[in-house]
């Protein structure tokens, strides 16, 4: 629907004689996409929901600057990047040498599921927005400058036109045109080798059958059926303590070194986050008399192995969803 169509519509000439009620009625059906928008730019789902308020803050106190040259969702759109390029400007430092991504946090499928269909009938459309969250992505992307960032964003997730983000930038087009392929080179560095073969997210029987076994394997604690899925060069961390292991021998070692392999008392529940398979783990606490939450680990799977284990603390339990507490004959 074009600009003057709706506010025709609300019975207005311009966005400025809109009332707030109405105003907020009309931003937060973007609320979903803006979110998941903050959150690739931000890779912090906490620091993207901040982003969104702050974006509504100024689109309302802007209201008056909406001409209606373009739609009331880029109109947001562009302002929700720059308040994430305000925000970069301000924040945390370069992520640390050797990959790590301190901040990430973790984004909830359940609420990906909430985003609008848009082209959901094209399978390439489908296979960019499950890619590009995909935590190996998010990672990747957090390594760019926060400008190239944008750019690739824009252009190669939201598919925006070059003038349209030179325009939003202040950019010139050629300087957008480099930015991105600059962009683009950064991500093939940061990128998974085999990211063209990628399937991501797309669970296969294979891949289930892996999750499966990884499962089964952890909740014992059997450290040599857990090395048996694991890659060669498999990747494993655990934001936001410091710490990136890479390699199958130096991934068991530290989870032997930190006890693992003589827990008992787990259980698990499988779930997913970021369109890749996860398991959210709990731990028997006899003075509770019930399993609380421990870790949530996500997966990648590529060629019937794990190629990369993210595990998240026990506080992204309640955003993602999941029980608070598992009773003792582990029914929910």
């Amino acid at each position: 629907m074009g600009a003057e169509t709706w506010l025709e519509e609300l019975g207005v000439s311009g966005l400025g004689e809109v009332d707030e009620p109405a105003f907020s009625g009309l931003a937060e059906r973007h609320r979903r996409e803006l979110h998941v928008h903050c959150y690739r730019m931000l890779g912090s789902f906490e620091d993207a929901e901040d982003t969104v308020q702050e974006t509504f803050l100024r689109a309302w106190r802007r209201r008056e600057t909406f001409e209606g040259r373009s739609t009331f969702r880029a109109w947001l759109y562009r302002i929700a990047t720059n308040a994430c390029l305000d925000l970069l400007a301000k924040r945390r430092p370069e992520p640390a040498t050797g990959g790590e991504v301190l901040w990430l946090q973790p984004y909830p499928d359940r609420l990906l599921d909430e985003l609008p269909a848009g082209d959901a009938d094209e399978p390439e459309a489908v296979a960019v927005a499950r890619e590009t969250i995909e935590l190996a992505y998010l990672v990747a992307v957090q390594h760019l400058a926060p400008r190239p960032r944008a750019v690739l964003i824009l252009r190669d997730v939201l598919g925006w036109p070059a003038k349209d983000v030179a325009e939003l930038l202040g950019d010139s087009v050629n300087s957008v045109n480099s930015a991105l392929q600059r962009a683009r080179a950064g991500m093939r560095e940061h990128l998974p080798a085999e990211r063209q073969d990628w399937t991501g997210g797309e669970e296969d029987a294979g891949t289930r059958e892996v999750v499966r076994r990884y499962t089964e394997a952890s909740v014992a604690t059997d450290i040599d059926a857990l090395a048996a899925l694991l890659r060669d060069d498999v990747r494993c961390s655990m934001p936001p303590t410091p710490g990136l292991y890479i390699g199958r021998d130096a991934v068991m070692n530290d989870w032997i070194e930190s006890g693992f392999e003589g827990m008992t008392g787990l259980r698990a529940v499988p779930t997913s986050v970021n369109r890749q398979p996860a398991i959210a783990f709990y731990e028997w606490r006899k003075h509770e008399g019930a399993y609380l939450p421990l870790t949530i680990d996500v997966l990648r799977v590529t060629g019937g192995a794990i190629t990369e284990i993210t595990t998240f603390h026990d506080d992204q339990f309640p955003r993602l969803g999941l029980p608070e507490r598992l009773p003792a004959d582990g029914t929910e």
